[in-house]
Order: structure tokens, then sequence, then C-alpha cells
């Protein structure tokens, strides 16, 4: 079975790999000792700075003195904040699953043909054609390997092999706006050693200008994850979602344009009033990642708008505490309930025995418990649409620390995820780390069919190994018991996964299928069994 053991991206493998950063950041390797030496250049670069464009107007020349490419199509601010959609789906920030392997999917950016220059001058000159009428203030060589350039970045792939007689000259002249020279010279550093000099807001935002510009994607995403984790501002977070549009339209900067719109639909949120809170947290059609998230919405709201926490209490007490489901959030967060300062001692105790009680008890008795509208008052028993899989984790910490964790898909949210879809857990924690679940419909690169996948990922908090046996189980007819399905050992860094492909090793139709053995009254029962080795 060990073979089975599969990569997300490769057929043959099953392994995301990330550290710090996502590795869709880094290039090939560190090639610092070759920034600028000229014993390891084949090239000379020519950088021309010319003085800053002072306005947008044509001069009598008929010379647009603009970097179009810099303020194309900015868009009003006004017009930003009506994108944000101010609802808790969108607004609030997720902490239960940190890093999912969607990114392991995503082809290296850098090297796609696609994005390459169309057409390039006739001479070996590179500039924008709004540049010829300023005045060259400097010229700054630079030894550089056009290997190395090209290999990072298909704006000088292609300047180095469009085949006219310019890619085949030595010296290459490039002419930039003086106020693009140390972003320039950032960019040119990271294709070299995979890191930027420079921390700052404003300076990672003009190298990210200029890593589009040069179509070095590894570096867009790079700046973009380190904007990302910078303390925001609603100031902050209008000028990323205004940045050009040729910006805002690239993959590799979507995380810092989610990161922005949730920041600012949190701020809004946080402005509604009390009733509008109640209205919101009370449906039962909010659409959430998880409780944990309502929870914690609750108490940064409560927070904002009562600092004394005498009313705060209150407040949580009398109108907000009633309408969060507890009973479906994780008992990690339940703990906290109970050491929290802003809920009464005895509430807290009350919600959170209700809530393992309610998680311990069989499947029947919680319907019961919803069904019975003098029980389930103000609905607290009734599940969310949420984002994430509810799961049931028991854990033990002798002699080793393990746990048990049980995840149910009805059939037509395994339905749902056909031809490439796929549906996460909830986080749960083992040995000090974060874990999750996440369900996949795959295509199977041996047999070329469709087939049902089941991964284990650790969230990414750092460089912490953990060493964890582990095992999958589905329950199957006709024994409805539960039938293990593949075992292994396995040591885990932060974002890194491992499954299965096929699970069950049949195609998707016959797994989703109206004879299926794996459906027991319309749902798939799979447990994940996971012990901290020695």
């Amino acid at each position: 079975m060990k073979d089975l053991n599969l990569d997300l991206c490769d057929p043959r493998a099953a392994v995301m790999n990330s550290d710090h950063l996502p590795d869709d950041c880094r290039g090939p390797g560190d090639f610092g000792f070759a920034f600028n030496n000229s014993n390891f250049s084949d090239r000379l670069l020519c950088i021309e700075i010319v003085s800053d464009a002072i306005d947008s107007t044509a001069d009598g020349d008929g010379c647009m003195i603009l970097a179009d490419w810099a303020k194309n199509r900015k868009r009003r601010r006004e017009d930003v904040k009506k994108e944000i959609a101010v609802d808790i789906l969108a607004a609030y920030p997720e902490e239960q699953v940190l890093n999912q392997p969607d990114g392991v999917d995503s082809e290296n950016q850098d090297e796609g043909p696609a994005a390459m220059v169309e057409q390039l001058p006739a001479d070996n000159n590179y500039s924008n054609g709004t540049m010829e009428c300023l005045k060259i203030v400097r010229v700054k060589t630079l030894h550089i390997s056009s290997p190395i350039l090209a290999s990072r970045s298909p704006f000088f792939y292609k300047l180095f092999s469009n085949g006219m007689i310019e890619s085949e000259q030595r010296n290459i002249n490039l002419r930039i706006y003086a106020s693009e020279e140390a972003a320039l010279m950032e960019l040119l550093y990271f294709i070299y050693r995979n890191n930027l000099t420079v921390a700052t807001a404003p300076a990672l935002l003009d190298v990210l200008m200029a890593a589009d510009k040069f179509e070095v994607a590894s570096c867009m995403r790079y700046c973009s994850h380190l904007l990302t984790n910078l303390p925001m501002t609603p100031e902050s977070a209008l000028h990323y979602l205004d940045l050009p549009s040729s910006v805002l339209m690239a993959e590799a900067v979507q995380s810092l344009i989610v990161a922005a719109k949730q920041f600012l639909a949190v701020h809004e949120v946080l402005k509604l009033p009390l009733a509008g809170v109640e209205a919101i947290i009370s449906s039962d059609d909010l659409q959430v990642g998880s409780e944990d998230v309502v929870y914690d919405f609750v108490l940064k709201w409560a927070r904002s708008r009562y600092p004394n926490i005498e009313d705060r209490r209150q407040i949580l007490r009398a109108r907000l505490s009633k309408y969060i489901r507890f009973p479906y959030m994780t008992c990690r967060k339940l703990r906290r309930v109970m050491t929290c300062p802003d809920f009464d001692q005895d509430l807290a105790q009350k919600v959170v025995i209700e809530a393992l009680f309610f998680k311990a008890d069989a499947p029947h008795k919680q319907r019961m418990y919803i069904r019975d509208e003098n029980f389930n008052i103000n609905h607290r028993f009734s599940e969310r649409a949420y984002k994430y899989c509810t799961l049931k984790v028991v854990e033990f910490k002798h002699p080793r620390p393990q746990c048990v964790v049980y995840m149910d898909l009805k059939h037509e949210e395994c339905a749902s995820l056909y031809p490439s879809g796929r549906v996460y857990s909830q986080a749960f924690h083992l040995g000090g780390q974060g874990f999750f679940l996440s369900a996949h419909c795959n295509m199977d690169h041996q047999t070329s069919f469709h087939c049902f996948g089941l991964f284990l990922g650790m969230q990414e908090k750092g460089p912490v190994s953990l060493a964890v046996d582990y095992e999958f189980a589905a329950r199957s007819k006709p024994v409805e018991e539960f039938v293990s399905k593949y075992t292994g050992t396995y040591i885990f860094t932060g974002g890194k996964a491992v499954g299965y492909r096929n699970l069950f090793a049949i195609p998707w139709s016959t797994f989703i299928g109206d004879d299926s053995v794996y459906f027991l009254n319309g749902v798939v029962h799979l447990r994940a069994e996971l012990t901290v080795r020695n």
C-alpha cells in the first residue's frame, strides 16, 4: 500500500511542502553568489534611469509622461467599499484551517510562456515609449546571468530568446523611472536570493508592482504574503484594493486582496448596532467557516462596543450568548469559553457542559433535540451552513497523545465535489499542533477515472515537526462497522499533508452510485486515528 501514499499534484506522492512561506514564493535555489558577479554572468544590464513623470498630459511633441503601467484603471475607493460584502462569512478571518492544500495544485507561474511579452523593440533598449522624451539622469550597470533571470521571468525569457539580433548581444539596456530604481534592484536581488531586504508596506508595494511589470510571479506572491502578515488598517486595506488593475487581477496577489476585503468587512460589521448583530447571528442560514468564528466575532464586537466589562457581561448574558451554537464549537474553543473573563462563570459552565453532552449523545438523540422546539430554544442545537465540516474528536493523553476523529459527509455533499472539488474539516489538535481532514474528488492518474480521496493536513505554524502514526477507516455494508483502509507513519511539518487519492480503490461512479456500500442512510462515515510517535 505504500506506493498509494500519493502527492496531491503528482500521481506518485501526497506530500504538500511549506515552510514559513509558501513554496510557490520560492525559486529553484539561492544564487546570491552570482549577483552582479562577472565570473558567473554572461551579459551586462545597463539600467538607464530617467527623471520621473510630472503629470499625465501630453506635451507639445506628443510625448506622454505618465507611467501608464502603474496607473492603469485606478478605481475609486468609494467603489471598492461597495464591493465589500458585509457578512460574517467574508468578514471574519477564519482561524480553523490556516494553510489549506489548495496552493499545491497551482503551477509554477514564473515559467509560463503564455505570460511572455508579446513584442520587444527592434533594438536592445527596452523602455516605456513615454520615456523617450525624458532626460537620462544616470546609468547603472549590473552583471547578470540570463539563464537565472529567464528562469524566473517570462519577460526576461522573451528578451533573451526572441530570435532577433538584440537577444544575442551582451549589453542589454533597460530604461526605468528614478522612482522605480530601488524596487527594480530589490526585484533583481529576489530573483537571485529568493528574499528581500525591505519589510515596510510602501517598499513592498513598490516591489510588487515592479514584479508585475517584469512578470516575476513568485516575487508577487512573496510580497503578497509579507503584506498580508503586516498589521492592516482601513487605509492600508483600501490602498491594496486600489492597486493597478493589472496587479489586482494577478493570481499571485489574490490572498492579499481577499485579506484586505475581509479586514474592511470586519471593520464595517463591527459598526453594526446590537439589533443588527442579533439578526445576523440568530440566522440558521448564516454561512461561516465554523461556530468558532461566530463566537470570536461576538466577543470582538462586544469588546469594541462595551469597554466596561460589567456592561459587556450583561449584554453577552442577556442578548447575545443565546444565539451562539456552542454544541458546534470545537472542544479547544470551548475550553477558552471556560476561562473567558467576558462571560459569567455560571453561564460559561452551563453552555459548555450542555455542548459537551450534546456532542457525546448518539445521532438519533441529537436529532430529537433539534426537532424539539421547547428544548431547541433559539435554535442553539441547529447546525448552520458551515464552510468546514464539523467533527467528533476523542482525545487521549496517555500513554501517548492520540485522537480519533470522525467526519460524516452526506451523499449530496459528496456528489457536489465532482469533478475536482474538495471539502475541509474544522481544525482539531494533537501534540500542540493543528490538523484538518480534507475529502477530494480526484482524477486517478494511473487509471484515468475520478475517485474519492482523503487527506490529513497539518496547519502552518512554523518549522515544528511531528511524527504521527495514522489510520484511515470507513464504515461499509453489510456489517456497517469501520473497516481500516490505509495505515502509515508520516513526519509532519507546518503546511504538509498526507493522504490517498483513491481511498476506496474504486471509480467515482461506483462510490457515489445508489448501490454504494459506503453510504449508510445517505451518509459516508470516515474515521482518522492519529497517534504521536515517541
